[in-house]
């Protein structure tokens, strides 16, 4: 029977944490364990305990820089996003304004249409006109006709 253990890959950074944490237990058993007088041992275990604090101090102002770096970014990137979506609901609001419009009262939007539908016609026809020129009737002119009444 064969076992398979599934390992799981881990950081550099969880492998580097992991190493700070033994070495500081290794190094506060060692303290203990060592043979020193009372003294001595209570002064190397305040020093330790000293450098510790010191460097859980720089550790916190890292974290807390690269915090306010992630802080500025993402407030940046919100903002601009929450500016994008005010844009688009702002343009969606007035094609929803503009369909309801439109939608409440449908005979309002058929009489437009036939306005709309007869003044372009009424152009059509103008220009037309204009451009085949006036009908032509007979016209009989009424001075001519005196005139040729006067020959006779």
């Amino acid at each position: 029977m064969k076992y398979e253990y599934e390992r799981e890959e881990t950081s550099a950074t969880t492998k580097l944490t992991y190493l700070l944490i033994g070495g500081g237990i290794g190094a506060a058993l060692a303290l203990l364990f060592a043979p020193k007088s009372g003294h001595e041992l209570r002064g190397d275990i305040a020093d330790v305990t000293r450098k510790g604090i010191e460097k859980g101090k720089e550790t916190a102002a890292l974290v807390g820089e690269r915090a306010g770096d992630y802080y500025e970014v993402t407030r940046e990137k919100a903002g601009e996003l929450y500016h994008t979506a005010q844009e688009k609901a702002e343009q969606l609001g007035e094609k929803a304004k503009a369909v309801a419009a439109q939608t409440a009262n449908p005979f309002s939007a058929a009489i437009e249409a036939g306005k709309q539908a007869y003044g372009e016609e009424k152009q059509r026809n103008e220009v037309k006109s204009i451009v085949e020129g006036r009908p032509t009737y007979p016209v009989e002119d009424k001075a001519s006709d005196t005139s040729k009444d006067a020959e006779k």
